[in-house]
């Protein structure tokens, strides 16, 4: 998509008789995010997956505020329209997540049913979303002062030994997910973090506890943090249920592929939609 405030870096991947499912990457990672679930999912339903604003090869042709949230949910419905698709199925994941929940609370009409991997509202005072804000940045300055792929291997290194991604540095695929994630800019990461970080974001806990649309959160059962505020997302949303996914952390998709693919099929399958495409 050419437009006056993003040129966006997509794969649509349509057949005309099955859904459509939109999926929206996490932090550093990119449209090839959910390549080995899709794969598994073959022809079961059609795919749009994209680069998010500050990764891959998507660029921000307006100012920096086309970096924020609320922004870039709009940029991606205009996608949406561009394509033709009226509603679709929603997963996020992450950063992703939290994007995907701003889409479905304020687009429903735009989303069958919702899936997110790993994702929370925000923040939900303003004392708590000043420390993250103050926290992304100090991030942020790292990534900006990154100068060789060197550097930013060792960044993301440091990056993934965060508590929440559990042994993720164990998994077989931990090598080639860092080798995807090199492939980023790290000052467009930077501006992503400023201008979407967690801190950045809207509060959306409020809001949630008026969603009507069918909702499905998925954590593992090692991420400690998100399994504490997922539990409070299904306890103010009557729309929500929980899933605890068995041995693995914050990166579900990647640790625990198969468990993944399962449970979307199991949540979308017996959806009644009419057609995805005006």
């Amino acid at each position: 998509m050419v437009g006056k405030n993003y040129q966006f870096n997509y794969d649509f991947h349509h057949q005309t008789t099955q859904p459509v499912i939109l999926f929206l990457h996490g932090f550093m990672g990119n449209l090839d995010e959910f390549a080995e679930a899709i794969e598994l999912l073959g022809d079961e339903f059609s795919y749009l997956k994209l680069d998010l604003p500050g990764h891959g090869k998507t660029q921000v042709l307006a100012g920096d505020d086309y970096y924020t949230m609320a922004n870039t949910a709009q940029g991606i419905i205009d996608l949406l329209d561009e394509l033709n698709i009226n509603r679709c199925f929603l997963v996020g994941y992450s950063l992703g997540g939290r994007l995907a929940l701003y889409l479905m609370l304020y687009f429903p009409q735009r989303f069958h049913q919702v899936i997110l991997e790993s994702a929370s509202p925000g923040l939900a005072t303003e004392t708590a979303r000043l420390a993250r804000i103050k926290s992304d940045a100090q991030i942020a300055r790292k990534l900006i002062r990154i100068s060789s792929q060197v550097d930013f291997a060792e960044f993301l290194l440091n990056w993934y030994n965060q508590p929440i991604f559990g042994a993720i540095k164990n998994h077989l695929k931990f090598e080639s997910m860092v080798e995807s994630r090199l492939k980023n800019y790290p000052l467009e990461l930077a501006k992503s973090l400023q201008f979407m970080g967690t801190g950045s974001q809207p509060s959306l806990w409020e809001k949630l506890r008026d969603n009507q649309i069918p909702l499905l959160l998925l954590v593992g059962e090692h991420d400690c943090k998100f399994i504490d505020i997922n539990k409070e997302m299904s306890q103010i949303s009557a729309a929500a249920q929980l899933k605890v996914i068995p041995n693995a952390a914050h990166n579900i998709h990647l640790e625990k592929t198969l468990e993944f693919v399962q449970n979307l099929q199991e949540f979308f399958k017996n959806t009644k939609y009419d057609n995805n495409r005006t």
